[in-house]
């Protein structure tokens, strides 16, 4: 797979895993925290929203990976 081909999956799978990702952590949000403090649901959105970083590092990584030559 050329790396001009896996940019173009990569970027429509970071695109999804962004939106899931934040419906998830909405939905969690709702269930978890409706009646909690503010300062419990600010440390919630913090943690996910750097929760994603993880998995679009290896996505990207998987993006720049270089042609096999064969």
């Amino acid at each position: 797979m050329t790396v001009r081909i896996r940019k173009l999956i990569g970027t429509f799978a970071f695109i999804g895993l962004i939106a899931v990702w934040a419906l998830f952590a909405m939905a969690l949000a709702q269930f978890a925290f409706s009646a909690t403090n503010t300062l419990a649901a600010t440390l919630y959105y913090v943690a996910m929203g750097f929760g994603w970083l993880p998995l679009a590092m290896l996505l990207v990584r998987w993006m720049q990976r270089s042609d096999r030559s064969s």
